[in-house]
């Protein structure tokens, strides 16, 4: 694929805008991505700096600044304003030490504060049903709050058929 701009060279950068719900793919080359000056592709970047830009996202107040410093991971000794100066917490004791504010920032970033992650296919039938039961838990109780009671029946019986094949 060629570059969108100078048709000469191979695109390198390809980006995707979406503005006022209209979807526009741009496709560049490094000469020309650096030239439109959209982007910051030759500036370091590091993970820290990503995360440092959450880390704070939200507690603005100086007060709490104050309680961030004080704050002390009891077992390492580490505090949460060295976490955020390295991007790296210093042992698994950390998680529950720093959790007021590290649960909301991973809530942010993952929409979730539990991971999930993938299953393999060859391995993963059973764990597959039971996520898919658990989602249509979910969509179940969801339906039966909205007053959509064939839908809630409907997905009782998705709920039965799976629950059928995990014991039999």
């Amino acid at each position: 694929m060629y570059c969108d701009k100078c048709k000469k060279n191979v695109a390198t950068v390809h980006y995707t805008k979406i503005i006022n719900g209209q979807k526009t793919e741009v496709h560049l080359c490094q000469q020309c991505a650096k030239e439109s000056g959209e982007f910051a592709l030759f500036t370091p970047f590091s993970i820290n700096d990503l995360l440092s830009g959450f880390l704070d996202a939200g507690y603005d107040s100086q007060l709490d600044y104050g309680y961030t410093s004080t704050i002390k991971c009891e077992s390492c000794g580490m505090s949460y304003d060295d976490f955020k100066k390295h991007g790296r917490l210093g042992c698994s004791d950390c998680y529950a030490s720093f959790d007021s504010r590290l649960l909301p920032l991973i809530r942010k970033i993952h929409g979730n504060v539990q991971h999930i992650g993938k299953v393999p296919r060859k391995a993963g039938d059973h764990v597959r049903l039971k996520r898919e039961r658990t989602s249509l838990k979910n969509k179940l109780q969801e339906a039966i709050k909205k007053e959509e009671f064939e839908k809630a029946a409907e997905i009782r019986d998705k709920i039965k058929e799976i629950e059928s094949r995990l014991n039999g």
